[in-house]
């Protein structure tokens, strides 16, 4: 018999029902050699081929595109290995108790080692760091090749070097929410790193910054 999919901790119990199965996942992947989670404006196929549902997905991130974020990539160790993912859906939650999230999509081939570590570091991308984004959303590639990181202060989890500021977390609860997950961080430890620079943006499905042109 084989072994049911642990459930992430503060998800009901009854959630397992509504998740995706393997093949509709793939379905979903196809051959993309992203794996992007640059929430509900990004640009990801919509499966089926009902045109009234396209359309409205369609514009749900058409619409939401015009929300510009900052870009992070969440890092954990997956045993000796490190993992990281790039991702806009980065927010901060609450100043007492200290709490951060993000959102994983349910395809997502990171969030799974994550959530086993239950630990992540949060690096803030600064404007030289576009590269680096497009790197760490790459599948089918080392994503560390050539990338400098050292391990953050009290989880262990790759802090990058050149981000504007990483935040080092341990995984307080997880809820699901339709097509991902919403995960909640209980900070750890909060650090500035390179000062003066600018961040790296994310608006209308392009990289953009706060330099001026």
């Amino acid at each position: 018999m084989s072994q049911q999919p642990q459930i992430p901790e503060g998800m009901n119990p009854d959630a397992r029902e509504t998740w995706p199965s393997p093949e509709l996942i793939e379905s979903w992947l196809g051959d993309s050699v992203y794996d992007l989670h640059l929430g509900p404006g990004d640009d990801v196929a919509v499966p089926g081929d009902d045109p009234a549902a396209a359309a409205a997905a369609r514009r749900f991130r058409d619409v939401l595109s015009q929300f510009g974020s900052g870009v992070t990539v969440v890092t954990t160790m997956s045993g000796d290995e490190p993992v990281g993912m790039t991702c806009q859906s980065f927010s901060s939650v609450s100043l007492d108790p200290p709490l951060v999230m993000f959102v994983p999509a349910k395809t997502s081939r990171a969030w799974p080692m994550i959530q086993r570590a239950g630990r992540f570091c949060v690096n803030v991308l600064s404007a030289e760091q576009a590269g680096l984004s497009n790197q760490m959303a790459s599948r089918g590639v080392d994503k560390f090749a050539g990338v400098d990181w050292t391990p953050s202060r009290h989880t262990g989890s790759p802090v990058l070097t050149g981000t504007l500021a990483h935040i080092d977390c341990t995984v307080h609860a997880v809820h699901e929410a339709g097509d991902h997950y919403v995960v909640i961080g209980r900070a750890l430890d909060l650090q500035v790193g390179a000062e003066g620079s600018d961040p790296l943006l994310f608006f209308r499905g392009q990289y953009r910054t706060t330099a001026p042109d």
